[in-house]
């Protein structure tokens, strides 16, 4: 896999670069609230420009219907983008003079970008590789898609894997790690987030090589049902019952502890100002619901993060954009800051929690900007935008 040194050094100078960045931010009217992922992407970007490249840069917001949409412009995008490279980034359709890095337009208002068939993609690729030279992939958010502008592209023009995708790739493979690698054992795998049925495959492959699953957030109340608790009206998907237990059954056969909360925040409502109480995991009143782990279960989840010499954690603990729900996610993270463990938050709601909590980024080995991508890789799966730069 050739890589964005490796462009630099060939020559760069005039040299119109196509990269495939993740910007896909959260945005409040025309406000980036969040704006890790554009300061993720400088990195590459500046070095090209600094290297005399007229970059043009592709990228996402949201999911726009294949047609504009001026509630999901990348116009806030490119103004953020401009601020932290120190010059200029307009939003247009082809690279600009040397030294500079245009935005095109979000590239998912053009429906070829996601179709499912292969030439109307093939047909978006020409046209973006008709204004390039080279390409580099430094969207590693995207990478588990299969779209023109991540895939595509790649088989039309000299590619290249960007800095941020060789880092997240380079990590991957750090969180796989083998039977004999002691040293990254324990490896403690902490799961949250609303809904079981996004990590199906991720808990089916994890349950083969990690030592301790923790598991929070709305997922947990289908645990607790499968066994056997009244979980109120918490989250839960009763569909995904049968298959729970298999994980649990499973977990036992293997060896893994599987470690659940042991109390809960129940609340009348889902509300910041809900009234709430602590009550057992197994106890939670008909007419109230879960909306985060704890006390207990927070000295418990940092209990057995204590010894890991591997984490990797995705998913929120509870419902973290209220305050008073905050606490749980709050203690699993402040608890890997303490680690000394390699760390990595996967990305998503976890990363979001991250920042609004206000803790220091350096405090953990790697953040993700990819969470999907990132549960791909872990479940098994080929990442297609990864797997189409090795040739």
């Amino acid at each position: 896999m050739k890589t964005l040194s490796d462009l630099i050094a060939e020559g760069v100078s005039g040299r119109r670069v196509l990269v495939r960045a993740d910007l896909n931010v959260p945005l409040d009217g025309d406000k980036i609230t969040d704006d890790g992922r554009v300061r993720a992407s400088v990195p590459t970007i500046k070095a090209l420009v600094d290297a005399g490249a007229r970059v043009l840069v592709a990228a996402h917001l949201g999911r726009p219907k294949g047609a504009p949409d001026p509630a999901l412009s990348l116009a806030p995008v490119a103004k953020r983008l401009g601020e932290l490279l120190g010059q200029d980034v307009v939003l247009g359709e082809e690279a600009g003079g040397d030294g500079t890095a245009v935005l095109l337009e979000n590239i998912r208002f053009d429906p070829r970008e996601t179709s499912k068939d292969d030439a109307e993609r093939a047909a978006l690729a020409d046209e973006l590789a008709a204004k390039a030279d080279a390409f580099v992939s430094d969207g590693f958010g995207v990478v588990h898609r299969k779209q023109a502008s991540v895939y595509d592209v790649a088989k039309k023009l000299p590619h290249y894997a960007g800095g941020l995708v060789l880092a997240e790739v380079e990590v991957l493979h750090k969180l796989t790690p083998g039977d004999d690698a002691a040293d990254s054992r324990p490896y403690v795998v902490v799961l949250g987030g609303a809904k079981v049925s996004d990590k199906l495959g991720v808990i089916a492959n994890l349950l083969t090589r990690v030592d301790r699953l923790l598991v929070g957030g709305g997922m947990a109340y289908t645990f607790l049902k499968a066994q056997g608790h009244e979980v109120g009206r918490s989250l839960l998907q009763e569909d995904q019952l049968e298959q729970v237990a298999g994980f649990l059954a499973q977990a036992r056969e293997r060896g893994v502890e599987l470690v659940l909360p042991v109390d809960v925040l129940a609340a009348t409502d889902f509300a910041p100002d809900a009234d709430y109480e602590v009550v057992p995991a197994s106890a939670i009143p008909a007419d109230r619901q879960g909306l985060d782990i704890g006390p207990e279960s927070r000295e418990l989840f940092a209990a057995k993060l204590a010894d890991a010499k591997t984490v990797f954690w995705n998913g929120p603990m509870g419902v973290f954009e209220f305050e008073a729900f905050a606490g749980g996610t709050r203690a699993v993270a402040e608890a890997l800051v303490k680690s000394d463990a390699f760390t990595v938050v996967g990305g998503g709601d976890s990363a979001a929690a991250v920042r609004a909590l206000g803790l220091p980024e350096d405090g953990f080995s790697h953040i993700s900007t990819g969470g999907g991508a990132s549960l791909e890789f872990l479940e098994g799966k080929e990442l297609p935008g990864v797997s189409v730069l090795e040739d």
